[in-house]
């Protein structure tokens, strides 16, 4: 029988797994029984002490909750639990006291798509990476700390964690697991060895964190000097655990799929996948023949990531549990005050967690880093216990993109009760590396390419100081610094920067293309503002540049000048979006405004404005509609040509070319939806949508006629967008109601 553990496994063999709390095996291995005891409750000396393996599965595991809840109905007492990945976590929570019902009605609460995300949501970033997500799309993660390297699992599990932490934050006064209401293990691996590790104090987080870290998806834990992963290798179903803690008689959980089809046998994946289900079948069979009773769940019609599907699970766990019955009612009690003894010395070693925080320590950084995160943590979350403020903390500490994890427990200092934060810095940065494709195309004579990355070096003079370096070649060359530096504990900050950039311009004469010309610019600039942490950020300087407009391809157009470029500019951008490339909600603002004092084609100084805004609002779980909306002026004067606005391209009016239209002034609008049409794999991208949306603009005004014609034209526009690791790449086409048509292919940031 193939379980779906093993399935999963097998995924993992060909590396094509993510996102599942789904443990990992290599080969099965001969392990000897734990010989850490658990101490004997007081119980009637007539019955045997019952013990509880729970197997590892991902979502299958929750089928276990509905077996906690037919063992309790009918008086199956559970004197030891033993459980591996996601059976450590269900038995982690019935351990330490929680009943059946409070187990179901947690783990339905729980978000576990976000639980389950590699780092905090979009929303949930500073406002400093939600810039690196914007202009560097690719979704890898890497870093010079160590020469280009990249982290050793690709979930270092933060969302995990913290719902670990609150189940298990009302024992982190407990000395070992043996005084949980019910004495507890839960095995991991220890990847140098390869033996098991059976997990029996410390933080109990920390250990069921270890016991399900699947090797390439999950960040291993250190412990005690040992690298742990997935105990599943070596004891999916820790029936030898149980047993070595001092259990008469074991009850195990097994989660079962049918056979896989002989058809997968035919391809080199199909063959890898299956030698290792035949590894994983040998260890789930050494376990299973220990056990005194065995609940076989036969899971046909569910899958690993059905977390939605809580419900049905446990339904199908406890009809499972129940049509065992003849097996499992030999071991209940069957004096009903026997049983209530039996719940009430269960419940009389509940702990009862503090009421209050009134102390907060850091540890994990260097000394500087946790005094400031302690003095940020004690300002927010000192007073009656709140676990939702204290996830919302560090998940926002975790979003400024220095460490992968945090988590916290409890402690008593002189009687005071206290908040333990503990920190995990990144292993591979910083410095951090993020890259970027991005691609405009339509048709050859109209094709854009380029390629690059943002270096970010963090705390470089004082905390929460970035060197950032920006590297773009292509058709658009960059080579960009900038020192970002808050004042003291404040959100101001300091931003010196400079720069030198070439990008190709298109030159228009009526609607025929005449000429490219090179856009070249050098120089740099001095910024402060105020950075609101998340979502917004105001900055206020003067930039100056050195530039050059000469022609690379004919000469008719633009006029050919060069010279310097001095500006004082204000710009306020607000983020509220839920994604840098295809958002379901939130609404976008980048406001700039600018006086140029000097510029090559400026007879005098003039002021600019220009506003950009584009809003999501969903109307199901699949669809949003999408409201876009800029528009610029030059108020009285007339720009000049590296002040110009234009319009044209995929997203600009996709039937016409990249600045086909220039003015003193633009306004631009569109309206449309994006609906949701399937899942790619996890490993190649999110999500596919298709969308129409209809675009109208128009840019006017010159230096001899201001504002002269107005004429706004239009484009309809439909086309497929898909979510990518490289980033949203969009197929579209793209109709003037004057006849211009386009097909636009675009890499890189769309709306």
């Amino acid at each position: 029988m193939k379980s779906p553990h093993r399935l999963l496994r097998s995924t993992l063999a060909v590396i094509a797994l993510a996102r599942v709390l789904q443990p990992c095996h290599s080969q099965a291995q001969d392990v000897a029984p734990p010989t850490v005891q658990a101490p004997s409750p007081n119980f009637p000396a007539s019955r045997p002490r019952i013990g509880l393996a729970l197997s590892g599965g991902g979502a299958l595991g929750l089928a276990e909750i509905g077996v906690l809840q037919w063992l309790e109905e009918n008086h199956v007492p559970v004197d030891r639990i033993a459980g591996t990945s996601m059976g450590s976590i269900i038995a982690g929570m019935y351990a330490t006291g929680m009943s059946p019902t409070d187990i179901e009605k947690f783990a339905e609460k729980v978000d576990w798509d976000e639980v389950l995300l590699p780092e905090p949501t979009y929303s949930q970033l500073s406002y400093r990476r939600k810039q690196d997500r914007q202009n560097f799309l690719i979704d890898t993660a890497l870093g010079l700390k160590h020469g280009l390297n990249g982290p050793n699992g690709f979930n270092p599990g933060q969302g995990v964690g913290l719902l670990l932490d609150r189940i298990a934050f009302p024992e982190s006064g407990a000395a070992s697991f043996d005084d949980f209401p019910i004495p507890f293990r839960c095995v991991a691996t220890d990847m140098q060895s390869g033996d098991a590790v059976v997990l029996h104090d410390g933080p109990l987080a920390q250990a069921i964190r270890a016991s399900m870290a699947i090797p390439g998806v999950f960040t291993p834990v250190e412990i005690n000097g040992h690298v742990l992963a997935d105990g599943g290798m070596v004891q999916n179903i820790p029936v030898e655990t149980v047993r070595g803690m001092n259990a008469d008689a074991v009850i195990a959980v097994e989660l079962r799929l049918p056979p896989g089809d002989r058809s997968e046998l035919q391809s080199l994946t199909g063959v890898l996948t299956r030698a290792v289900d035949v590894m994983i079948t040998q260890n789930e069979r050494r376990s299973l023949v220990q056990a005194q009773a065995v609940i076989s769940i036969d899971m046909t019609g569910f899958s690993v990531s059905d977390y939605s599907r809580v419900k049905e699970l446990i339904q199908l766990g406890y009809k499972t549990a129940a049509s065992n019955s003849a097996v499992l009612r030999p071991y209940a009690i069957k004096d009903p005050a026997e049983w209530n003894e039996y719940l009430a010395a269960r419940a009389a070693r509940i702990l009862s967690p503090p009421k209050t925080i009134d102390l907060v320590k850091v540890s994990g950084a260097d000394s500087d880093t946790d005094q400031r995160l302690q003095k940020r943590l004690t300002k927010a979350l000192r007073g009656p216990f709140n676990p939702t403020k204290i996830d919302t903390q560090l998940t926002r500490i975790a979003g400024v993109g220095q460490f992968d994890r945090l988590g916290y427990e409890g402690f008593t200092q002189n009687g005071v009760p206290a908040l333990l934060v503990t920190t995990h810095e990144k292993t591979y940065g910083p410095p951090f590396v993020d890259l970027a494709l991005n691609v405009d195309g339509s048709g050859v004579a109209a094709f854009d390419f380029s390629a690059g990355a943002r270096i970010t070096f963090m705390d470089i003079a004082d905390h929460g100081g970035e060197w950032r370096n920006d590297l773009l070649f292509g058709s658009s060359n960059l080579a960009a610094s900038e020192f970002y530096q808050p004042l003291g504990q404040s959100h101001f900050f300091v931003a010196p920067y400079a720069f030198a950039s070439k990008y190709a311009r298109n030159s228009f004469t009526g609607l025929t293309r005449v000429a490219v010309f090179g856009d070249e610019r050098a120089g740099g600039g001095f910024d402060v503002g105020y950075d609101s942490g998340r979502c917004s950020e105001f900055r206020v300087g003067y930039e100056l540049f050195n530039g050059r407009l000469s022609p690379l391809i004919g000469e008719a157009g633009l006029p050919i000048v060069s010279g310097s470029t001095g500006e004082f500019r204000a710009r306020y951008v607000w983020d509220g979006q839920d994604s840098p490339a295809v958002p379901s909600t939130g609404t976008r603002v980048v406001a700039t405004l600018s006086r140029v004092l000097q510029s090559p084609g400026l007879a005098h100084p003039i002021g600019q404005l220009d506003i950009q805004t584009s809003s999501f609002v969903p109307v199901g779980p699949k669809t949003s509609l999408f409201f876009a909306e800029s528009g610029g002026t030059t108020f009285n004067g007339s720009a000049g040509p590296f002040q110009v606005f234009t319009l044209g391209g995929p997203f600009h009016l996709g039937a016409y070319l990249p600045q086909e239209f220039l003015g003193n002034h633009y306004a631009y609008s569109s309206l449309g939806f994006r609906r949701e049409l399937f899942r790619l794999p996890e490993l190649v991208g999110k999500k596919i949508y298709w969308g129409g949306w209809y675009e109208a603009g128009t840019a006017f005004g010159s230096a001899t006629s201001d504002p002269g014609p107005v004429v706004v034209r239009g484009t309809f526009n439909i086309g497929v967008i898909a979510e990518t690791f490289v980033g949203p790449i969009a197929v579209a086409g793209s109709v003037s109601p004057t006849g211009q048509s386009r097909v636009n292919f675009s890499i890189g940031r769309l709306f």
